[in-house]
């Protein structure tokens, strides 16, 4: 018996899925930035701290608890390395929910 596999059942593997979290940050923050997004980097504030815990930057994370300044900063180191890296599934979540395609 012969199977037919309707193209419903088969699912496009995600395009976004093959950036790197670099590239997932740069697509995010444009989104955000030309569409005023403050609710994004908002959150993206909030949970910084945690991934540079995760990414062994625990002065870092410190610092952005004690100061907004720290925050800010960061936002930028936000796109890069072990950070990125973490943060991943944050970009992922954004970028899809607003239908962003690289």
């Amino acid at each position: 018996m012969r199977r037919v596999i309707s193209a419903a059942t088969v699912s496009e593997p995600d395009p976004l899925d093959r950036l790197t979290s670099e590239k997932l940050h740069e697509l995010a923050v444009h989104h955000a930035l030309r569409h005023v997004d403050v609710r994004f980097f908002w959150r993206l504030l909030k949970i910084l701290p945690a991934a540079e815990i995760q990414a062994g930057e625990p002065e870092e994370a410190e610092l952005d608890v004690l100061t907004m300044r720290g925050h800010l900063d960061d936002l930028t180191d936000s796109g890069r390395g072990e950070i990125a890296e973490e943060l991943r599934p944050f970009y992922l979540d954004y970028l899809r929910r607003h239908e962003v395609k690289p």
